[in-house]
């Protein structure tokens, strides 16, 4: 598998891509491509075009979860598909995979918007959807894992705004929250959006459903942006424990909370153009 950074808070040095807050990355596994989570502009179009990287083959479009930092880019997506159409250009129609609550309105104080702004039915005349609450299998070795199951007491449970459906608004726990898992032959690589469900209970479920105790490197974001303390001394417990072979921590993973990971696991740079081969 290789995993190609489109988007990412940071860029590397001396590499002349464009970053911001949020997270896409183009996964290529043998002939299948798979395109996890969208950022929140076109700038992750715009890195792949200076990387050669074609999105118009892509086989799976995969959200992690709904907010606007991960889903907004799907308009200039829809456009990029729209207009190869038009010019008669080749372009697969990719299957959409997420949780059911991926699509829901999102606000926070003083925020009316911060969920997708598309609806299912808008986005099934683009991609042929698989919505489900259970794992989703990509290719051979990569499953989307659907619903989180959360099980670490410190982590998981505080709401992000508010997420407003048909029955009425309530405090959002982000049960759309998910990741992939690829099954190495060397243990597994995890691939996180955000981990509002808890990156410790990511890792926990993607063992479970995977039968593999191994872990080789976990990408993403870990969601520890000045989080209470009880929550990253227990990070820090179980990562030392879990002892994967690296760390990419990154997107909404805070500097104190990657200087404290660094201590205990080989914690690794990211940024946008960045390329891992497993």
């Amino acid at each position: 598998m290789k995993l190609t950074v489109l988007i990412d808070n940071n860029t590397l040095i001396d590499r002349y891509f464009l970053g911001e807050p949020g997270v896409s990355y183009l996964i290529e596994d043998g002939e299948r491509k798979v395109l996890f989570d969208v950022g929140y502009s076109d700038a992750f179009i715009t890195n792949a075009k200076k990387l050669k990287a074609d999105l118009l083959d892509i086989d799976f479009v995969v959200l992690s979860h709904g907010h606007l930092d991960h889903t907004w880019g799907l308009m200039p997506l829809i456009q990029l598909f729209t207009e190869a159409a038009i010019e008669h250009h080749p372009a697969r129609r990719p299957t959409l995979v997420a949780h059911p609550l991926v699509f829901s309105t999102r606000a926070d104080e003083g925020v009316a918007q911060i969920g997708s702004v598309f609806s299912e039915d808008k986005l099934a005349r683009h991609f042929d959807l698989r919505v489900s609450r259970m794992p989703v299998p990509l290719t051979e070795r990569l499953l989307f894992l659907g619903e989180i199951e959360r099980t670490v007491a410190f982590e998981g449970n505080t709401a992000v705004g508010r997420i407003i459906e048909s029955d009425g608004e309530r405090d959002d726990f982000m049960a759309d929250d998910s990741a992939l898992v690829y099954r190495s032959p060397d243990g597994l690589v995890i691939i996180t959006g955000c981990s509002h469900a808890g990156i410790c209970n990511i890792v926990e479920y993607a063992t479970k459903v995977c039968q593999e105790a191994r872990v080789l490197d976990i990408i993403g974001g870990f969601h520890l942006l000045n989080p209470p303390a009880a929550q990253m001394q227990g990070t820090l417990d179980y990562m030392k424990a879990l002892n994967p072979d690296v760390v990419h921590a990154c997107h909404c993973t805070d500097l104190n909370a990657k200087i404290a990971l660094s201590r205990v696991v080989n914690l690794a740079e990211v940024g946008v153009g960045l390329t891992l081969e497993y």
